[in-house]
């Protein structure tokens, strides 16, 4: 059974417009912006939107309830908070274990404000922080993200297992 929830990108949806990576940016920004200032603000979003000639859709973090990224780190950096698997930055070391373990890809490195030799992993986080949730689902124009909680999957499950009891 799953113990977590995470955010899933609808490609028929999806326009690749990464209004999704925009709000992701800023729900983590740690300090209030005037329109001056956003321009300082760096580019680092906890999900990407992977385009091809035929689809756009946003990738981020699965919340795995084993977490491959946790499991990999030897700092135990990667924690489970919550609903969340989150990255504790001042204990990563940025060995990028956690990358290679991650298997869709939505591990990501990045350098550090207050430390700029040295990269910590980052990751989708649900806006933990952020009171109302996702913000990347919030501000989503085509509502192509939703939230999955573990019983929308397990309420799947049965539909589909039922489904092909009567199919056959």
């Amino acid at each position: 059974m799953m113990n977590t929830a995470f955010v899933i990108g609808n490609p028929d949806l999806c326009i690749g417009c990464r209004t999704c990576e925009i709000a992701c940016v800023l729900a983590h920004t740690k300090k209030e912006l005037g329109t001056e200032e956003i321009k300082d603000v760096p580019f680092v979003p906890r999900l990407s939107v992977v385009k091809t000639e035929d689809i756009s859709v946003p990738v981020q973090c699965r919340q795995c309830e084993d977490a491959p990224c946790a499991e990999a780190c030897p700092e135990k950096a990667i924690v489970q908070r919550g609903q969340t698997i989150y990255v504790l930055a001042d204990k990563c070391v940025g060995c990028k274990n956690c990358l290679m373990a991650c298997p869709i890809g939505a591990v990501y490195l990045t350098r550090i404000e207050d430390k700029p030799c040295q990269k910590t992993a980052y990751k989708c986080d649900l806006c933990i922080e952020v009171t109302d949730g996702p913000q990347c689902v919030k501000k989503c124009p085509t509502k192509a993200l939703a939230v999955v909680l573990p019983e929308d999957i397990e309420t799947s499950i049965k539909q589909k297992r039922t489904s092909a009891v009567r199919a056959g």
